[in-house]
């Protein structure tokens, strides 16, 4: 019989035991061991049965069993000493209190999705598991970070395979009062709630969920409340499902309801209001109209409320390519803004702007989430070296006459959350050597670019290491195995085989991600025979694990998914090749560990980072990887091994696919596999040690989300903070006015002469010419621009690149055609094909980049006297 309705019935813990229920409702229990370990000792059995949740843990255990544990001594001492650390960790100094200058009283951090631990299953892949990363590495450096993120009723879907392979997708119903989060309540009692308009005068109401993550508390909206109707109370049902309309409105909620749950938390709860609002991707863009609206309701203009939003918003991107981002019909956008609906007070014409693609090559009739981001964000950034460059290209349109390498967007690497992705056994083994709290801030915190005792461990130790977690893995391959073979239809007696699926003697290979096509799930597919004769190599074989989920209404990733499981079903080679359903954070925090190489063949340079690589290294796995995100930036061939590509634009993608696929065989042909299995006088394999060895000491600090947030918070954080308070109301009006004067004249604004002092083609290095230049401002002053000489190296094309800018000084002016004369130096200091320009920018104290407005002059051909190409 089916239940007519569902409760949560909690256990009332004994009063010795009540700082058990803290500890659950801290999530900082996913990644500190002595709390999972204490919460284990409770029911070590029950803690198997709720896969690692205190929260689920606590609320099956026996009332006999509590009363037991109250009356344990040992039990409660460890209770005591556990409590008493989370207390200290949360209340301390960290990092960031131990810091000079102006740093931000808080930060707002808005995410569509939050990877925190899988008993809070709000993620889908790397951009979730990432933004759970840093809010945990914001908590261990103590940054005063609010996270605000969407309560999805069914989370992403769980994956399992029919019996022919192809992926079936579930969505169990997440009841909150079961997962580890608390209602965030008014004074009164009631919860609080904040609620955007919907047109037909409608509303959407959304509650705020509070997870604790360490430090850092994550607002969490749902819309599931009986105040909403059918349609409205469905927002919040599904993690990126849904059509156009839907995806809206999350989105709304996220940013605008984002704010307002912000305000109402600070409210509540006595927390400083954020300095900086970090968009992390376009999705929560809408949180920037939300603060223009309340800076308007406290008497600013649009454009100066535009101003004022700016300069505290830091916009990061995630996608290197345009279809990764949330593109509306302006009419649907429309439709939600303005007289009836949100926003009311804020003239629909200026919100689209903000969004709509008013650039070549753009679709005038879309507005673009990432576009808005862009120009609500006076700081943005890619999420890797490669990754930034790909996004300057990319937004160059918003920026026009500007090189892409001007673009002001900058890069910050993402990092990983050592202490969630580093096995416990590797950790022991660097307390063993430096003590576990030099180890646990090493991990944590970082700041230093070696791990130099990692030197001191001994080849046998390192081996062991790597055979246990191998081993480790595949126990946990052969259970997960079972359990898909038998939701497939499988009886047990079907079943004897899995018994022998891998051996923790052989080379071990993972690749596990999201399934688009780009990252080319089924490459290794692409000579079966060279795969199987890796596989099955008598001397030297390799195994692989394979997991990943497709999008539920991408059928191509869904075929790709099959096509792999059905090579991983042949009874040839299902022994060394498996295919494990339903990734998500439990299945990884093993995969990492257990495997000797992290294989990574995206298509370059379509991955914007790639952070599963950065977590196999911290376990010492060794990366073999198309040179691209994270790779491209640090690949050493001390520690792992780049795929040649073949990714011209005229390379037929079929063509591509064999030549990198071909690639991928010879380097575990040729290189990987024989040092793998080749044994130096001690027995052991001593160059494929002094791999794992080097990747842990030279990759190991680099790839933290400590570095990660350490570098938001100088490059970007404290910038922001610092630009925020500049910009005053009174600051803010005069920059909009500024702002608007310069566009109104900017088409009169000329380049109208430039002479230097060469007499010829040809001038010897060292040699400082003088530049003479009359420039045209259309009514604006000196102070208002800013003239620069350009110079550099030229290519055939006399394009100047590594450009050196010298900024030119007024020598007289205005004349009477109103002309101005600037003078300055040139000073050639490279040899070869060199050139310059001379261009005119504008100026003022309170941009960030001299880019900002996208506007530049330069000379016309007929300006210019002696000018051009220097030296050859």
């Amino acid at each position: 019989m089916k239940a007519i309705r569902r409760f949560t019935v909690r256990p009332v813990l004994p009063e010795p035991l009540r700082p058990l229920s803290d500890l659950a409702r801290n999530l900082r229990w996913s990644w500190h061991a002595e709390t999972r370990d204490l919460f284990q000792s409770v029911d070590p059995e029950r803690w198997t049965a709720s896969e690692g949740d205190p929260v689920r843990l606590l609320g099956s255990v026996s009332a006999e069993r509590l009363a037991e544990l109250a009356e344990d001594s040992r039990f409660l001492r460890r209770l005591t000493e556990v409590a008493g650390d989370l207390a200290d960790y949360v209340g301390g100094d960290r990092w960031y209190q131990t810091q000079s200058g102006e740093l931000p009283a808080a930060v707002a951090y808005f995410s569509p999705e939050f990877g925190v631990t899988a008993a809070l299953p709000q993620y889908s892949g790397g951009l979730g598991i990432l933004a759970g990363d840093h809010l945990k590495s914001a908590s261990d450096l103590g940054v005063p970070l609010i996270g605000v993120g969407l309560l999805y009723r069914h989370g992403y879907f769980r994956q399992s395979l029919s019996r022919d392979g192809w992926q079936q997708e579930t969505y169990p119903v997440l009841d909150p009062n079961e997962l580890p989060v608390a209602l965030l309540r008014e004074d009164d009692g009631s919860p609080a709630q904040v609620s955007i308009a919907l047109p037909g005068s409608r509303s959407l109401r959304a509650r705020i969920w509070l997870a604790q993550v360490g430090r850092v508390p994550l607002l969490m909206l749902d819309s599931d409340v009986e105040e909403n109707d059918l349609g409205a109370r469905g927002v919040t049902d599904v993690l990126y499902g849904g059509g156009s309309e839907h995806r809206l409105l999350q989105e709304m909620l996220l940013g605008i309801g984002g704010v307002r749950a912000v305000r109402t938390y600070c409210r509540l709860t006595g927390h400083p209001e954020p300095e900086v609002f970090h968009t992390n991707e376009g999705h929560a863009g809408f949180l920037g109209l939300e603060r223009i609206a309340e800076l308007c309701d406290a008497g600013l203009d649009f454009d100066a409320g535009l101003e004022a939003v700016r300069a505290g918003t830091v916009f990061t991107t995630h996608t290197p390519v345009p279809a990764g981002i949330d593109r509306f019909d302006r009419e649907l956008v429309a439709t939600h803004f303005g007289p009836g609906a949100e926003l009311p007070r804020i003239d629909v014409g200026n919100i689209l702007r903000l969004g709509m693609e008013t650039y070549p090559g753009g679709e005038p009739n879309l507005f673009n989430m990432a576009v808005m981001g862009l120009r609500l964000g006076q700081r943005a950034n890619g999420v890797s070296l490669l990754h930034g460059s790909v996004s300057r290209e990319m937004f160059s349109g918003l920026w026009p006459g500007f090189d892409p390498e001007e673009v002001p967007i900058t890069s910050v690497t993402n990092g990983v959350h050592a202490p969630t992705w580093v096995a416990p056994e590797v950790f022991r083994l660097g307390a063993r050597q430096i003590g576990a709290q030099r180890t646990e801030d090493a991990m944590s915190v970082g700041g230093s670019d070696r791990w130099d005792a990692v030197a001191e461990i001994p080849d046998q130790d390192i081996w062991e290491l790597r055979r246990d977690l191998r081993e480790q893995l595949v126990v946990e391959v052969r259970d997960r195995l079972r359990a898909s073979w038998r939701q497939r239809g499988a009886g047990s007696a079907e079943l004897g085989w899995i018994d022998g699926v891998l051996d923790p003697d052989v080379l071990t290979i993972g690749f596990a991600r999201r399934v688009p096509s780009y990252k080319r799930l089924t490459l290794m597919l692409r000579d079966r025979d060279r795969l199987m004769d890796l596989l099955l190599h008598p001397d030297h074989p390799i195994q692989i694990v394979v997991a990943g989920k497709a999008h539920p209404a991408d059928d191509g990733g869904k075929r790709l998914v099959q096509e792999l499981v059905k090579f991983a079903d042949d009874p040839r080679v299902r022994h060394r090749i498996v295919f494990l359903p339903d990734y998500g954070m439990a299945m990884a925090q093993k995969l990492y560990p257990g495997c000797d190489i992290w294989l990574n063949n995206p298509l370059r340079p379509l991955e914007a980072c790639g952070t599963s690589g950065m977590k196999a290294a911290l376990n010492g796995c060794l990366n073999l990887s198309v040179l691209d995100g994270w790779w491209d930036e640090w690949f050493q061939p001390d520690f792992g091994w780049a795929i040649p590509t073949a990714d011209g634009t005229g390379t037929d993608p079929d063509h591509r696919d064999d030549v990198e696929a071909a690639a991928l065989y010879d380097l575990l042909e040729q290189r990987v596999t024989p040092r793998f299995y080749e044994r130096g006088q001690d027995g052991l394999p001593d160059r494929w040690i002094e791999m794992v060895r080097q990747t842990l000491t030279l990759l190991g600090p680099k790839v933290l989300a400590g570095r990660m947030v350490r570098e938001y918070v100088e490059r970007l954080y404290a910038p922001a903070a610092h630009a925020h308070r500049t910009m005053t109301p009174d600051a803010a009006r005069e920059l909009a006015a500024w702002k608007g004067r310069v566009r109104a004249a900017w088409h009169g604004v000329t380049v109208d002469h430039v002479e230097t002092s060469a007499a010829t083609a040809t001038a010897e290095l060292g040699t400082t010419l003088n530049l003479r230049v009359r420039v045209g401002l259309a009514g604006l002053a000196p102070d208002d621009v800013e003239v620069q000489a350009v110079s550099g190296r030229v290519d055939p094309e006399d394009r100047i690149g590594d450009a050196t800018t010298v900024p030119l000084k007024p020598a007289g002016g205005p004349d009477s055609e109103g002309h101005w004369l600037y003078e300055g130096p040139l000073a050639l200091d490279r040899t070869g094909p060199y050139g310059y320009t001379v261009r005119i920018l504008p100026a003022h104290r309170l941009l960030a980049s001299s880019a900002e407005l996208g506007l530049v002059a330069v000379p016309s051909e007929d300006g210019v006297e002696g000018a051009g190409v220097l030296m050859r």
